[in-house]
């Protein structure tokens, strides 16, 4: 339990470091000038318009901003489950979320790390020299964000943990838990008019996942070497297919308080669009994983290790 809530604690640096690095690069990129927008001037009064209007630079930060949000809410849905899994008075209930939490730490820890360093590399690029230098702090936000993705069992050992002990030895059976919260969160959706354009990539993203799983356990049985191969890819994807859950979940919430008059109407529209960004940008690539993955161990193994 201990490790748990040490190897919780690593997604979680590399987020909170992720959204300072955002926040710095948001800022600056609305201050900065450089250029004109390719539409025109924004402010022809002034010898350039902010790099905020050029969309490259609206890429940087729209994958920064989806990362972030998505990997706070991973983190927070995977903390609850390690409370109920201790706390809740139901023994089933307690069971459930137990098993929940031994697929979702490993890749919580290090899917939320990795991508928070990436963030972190991003708002660099955003301010270009001005992100290497020290005195606007994201180089000293990268290098506490590498090491989040090392210590407390690296990326790498927590990829091979997943697929290993907590995928292909159980059958599966831990990854068949979250499929059903997916199945029922889809189920609870259906009456949302608004929900009806984003449940589909949830699907989508369920039958990927549990197809690839399928494939790399039964290759697992006949080469043990399959397992390795897979494991660094396979932690992505399921990173990427949680993430793609978790902006379903915010999606409904959103939209039902958008519905009600409730919150602010300008910050939930921001969110809207930021998973409009994260379903048309960066869901795509988890279909490139999958290619990756049932490429199988042949390659990586063909070289003796004197070819190295």
């Amino acid at each position: 339990t201990m490790m748990n809530y040490e190897r919780l604690s690593m997604g979680l640096q590399g987020n909170g470091l992720a959204e300072s690095s955002y926040q710095i690069a948001s800022e600056y990129a609305k201050e900065r000038i450089q250029g004109r927008s390719p539409s025109g001037p924004v402010q022809p009064d002034s010898a350039a318009d902010p790099i905020i209007v050029h969309p490259d630079v609206r890429r940087m930060l729209l994958t920064m901003r989806a990362n972030i949000m998505a990997g706070r809410a991973l983190s927070m849905y995977a903390a609850l489950q390690l409370d109920v899994s201790r706390f809740h008075p139901d023994a089933d209930v307690r069971e459930k979320a137990d098993k929940l939490v031994a697929l979702l730490i490993p890749v919580q820890k290090a899917y939320c790390s990795d991508r928070g360093f990436d963030v972190c590399v991003i708002g660099q690029q955003v301010l270009g020299g001005h992100g290497y230098v020290a005195e606007w702090g994201l180089e000293q936000n990268v290098r506490d964000s590498r090491i989040a993705q090392i210590y407390e069992g690296a990326n790498g050992i927590q990829a091979l943990d997943l697929m290993g002990r907590k995928t292909v030895r159980s059958n599966g059976e831990l990854l068949s838990v979250l499929l059903q919260e997916f199945d029922e969160f889809i189920a609870a959706a259906q009456s949302s008019a608004a929900m009806q354009k984003y449940l589909p990539h949830l699907g989508a993203s369920k039958e990927l996942i549990a197809d690839v799983t399928r494939k790399v356990i039964a290759r697992a049985e006949v080469n043990p070497e399959e397992i390795g191969a897979a494991s660094y890819a396979y932690m992505e994807l399921l990173g990427l297919t949680l993430y793609c859950f978790m902006w379903q979940r915010m999606l409904l919430a959103a939209f039902e308080k958008l519905e009600s008059g409730q919150g602010d109407a300008a910050h939930l529209n921001g969110l809207v669009k930021t998973a409009d960004f994260f379903f048309a940008r960066m869901l795509p690539h988890g279909k490139a994983l999958a290619e990756e993955i049932e490429a199988g161990s042949e390659t990586m193994m063909a070289m003796t290790a004197e070819q190295f």
